[in-house]
């Protein structure tokens, strides 16, 4: 008799809430006052290699409840599954999870339900890539073309991209990807930062950390704007200054304005040469976005990071109303989903500059724009990832900045696994720092 097949045989979840807000880290114009947040999965199994697969979405703070919860409802669709099913095919159990009907109402494919999903999808690929004993980034680069397509949901998408198209930019892709993979190994990746640009950061800090940006050899640099105009002009010029003419400065309103604030405000801050302005208005207005980016040129108009779906990315694209796509790895529903928004990107042309910086967020979206620019796009030309340089103690394979540029992991996985002293003592709100914490206790007995 044959031995059972190695299933999944536990979906822990964990409410993981880091106290950011207390050094204003993650300020911005719509969000004063964030705690960096992971609704955490890890899917255990019974197979004899030991391998598990963890997973996150990304939150700032209260909600992060209700998206564990979330991923909770979906543990009945993962729970026994056989572990070779969903390693050698991601895609399969993706197609369930999106494909529930009654959770599918709560969207469909948008909102806490969708994350939930890019959750476990997540961690699926993060167990698959252990068990092949590589790097997410790698294991989509050696994969044939024909597989990845197969991974992809074209449904709403093939009057922008069929997989006939996607199947040959991916195989055009593979020419001289040897070439740029023994590149990548040795120089990284292009990153930006945003860690001197936060909007609660006194103007000696931004000073302080825009000049240490440079030195750690950082081409780009981000702030925060949209608060208080005043404020922003005398915060890039404190910048600019520091930075000087050559380094590129983008700005980020993080959804703020109304359309016409957006081109009125982003023309006042023309004259400090910002090289994009990020997320100027609701990341749903798709025409507004198209409006802006017609009134700011040269500025540029990237946007990404709150997109719900593969569906808003095409008509961003189809209506030209952005010139930077920004994917973020724990927004969309995982990894099959990103893969199409990848694909996307490549056939319009647009640039990915990946959004990341929330926690756990640089050590997943490495690996997406590691893999587009192995296999995808071919290029790093006008490609950047955000980086922050918080919270990456907490993981196990965390994220290595050199001469501003992202190391390519060597460590088999997704970069996902969250230290368990970490778990355990962020954990909200039983964990060893909220339980110590009295702000935590009096709001837990109110």
């Amino acid at each position: 008799m044959s031995p059972s097949p190695a299933r999944v045989t536990a979906v822990d979840t964990y409410d993981i809430r880091f106290p950011t807000s207390r050094e204003l880290d993650g300020s911005d114009a719509m969000n004063p006052d964030p705690d960096y947040s992971a609704a955490y999965v890890v899917l255990r199994t019974d197979a004899a290699d030991g391998h598990e697969g963890h997973g996150f979405t990304f939150t700032i703070g209260r909600g992060n409840d209700v998206q564990v919860a979330a991923i909770d409802a979906l543990r009945g669709h993962v729970l026994g599954r056989p572990v070779d099913e969903i390693c050698d095919d991601p895609g399969s159990l993706f197609q369930v999870l999106i494909g529930d009907s009654q959770l599918r109402w709560l969207g469909p494919e948008k909102g806490v339900m969708h994350m939930a999903i890019g959750a476990v999808t997540n961690a699926v690929w993060d167990l698959a890539a252990r068990r092949a004993g590589k790097p997410l980034w790698q294991l989509l680069a050696d994969a044939e073309p024909e597989w990845i397509v197969r991974q992809i949901d074209f449904r709403y998408l093939t009057d922008a991209l069929t997989p006939e198209e996607a199947l040959a930019i991916l195989r055009r892709g593979r020419e001289g990807a040897a070439e740029r993979r023994a590149g990548l190994l040795e120089r990284g990746y292009p990153a930006y930062t945003t860690s001197a640009g936060w909007l609660g950061y006194d103007d000696e800090k931004l000073t302080r950390l825009a000049a240490q940006a440079v030195a750690d050899g950082f081409t780009q640099i981000k702030l925060k704007v949209g608060a208080d105009l005043a404020d922003d002009i005398r915060r890039c010029r404190v910048a600019r200054a520091v930075v000087g003419p050559d380094i590129r400065m983008a700005i980020d309103a993080n959804q703020r304005w109304n359309v016409d604030e957006a081109i009125r405000w982003t023309r006042a801050l023309a004259e400090f040469a910002p090289y994009w302005i990020e997320e100027p208005t609701s990341p749903d207005d798709i025409l507004g976005h198209a409006a802006i980016r017609r009134a700011v040129a040269p500025v540029k108009v990237a946007t990404g990071e709150h997109v719900q779906n593969r569906i808003v990315f095409k008509q961003l694209l189809q209506a030209a109303a952005l010139d930077i796509v920004q994917i973020d790895a724990a927004r969309v529903a995982g990894v099959n989903e990103n893969l199409a928004i990848l694909l996307l990107a490549a056939k319009f042309g647009v640039p990915v500059c990946p959004h990341a910086g929330g926690v756990g967020l640089c050590e997943l979206v490495q690996h997406l724009a590691m893999f587009d620019y192995l296999a995808v796009s071919g290029t790093t030309e006008d490609r950047v990832i955000e980086y922050v340089d918080h919270l990456h103690e907490h993981f196990l394979d965390p994220v290595v900045i050199r001469e501003g540029r992202y190391t390519a992991p060597t460590a088999p996985g997704f970069s996902a696994a969250m230290r368990p002293e970490s778990l355990a003592e962020y954990t909200y709100p039983g964990g060893t720092f909220w339980a110590a914490d009295p702000d935590t206790q009096k709001g837990q007995a109110a």
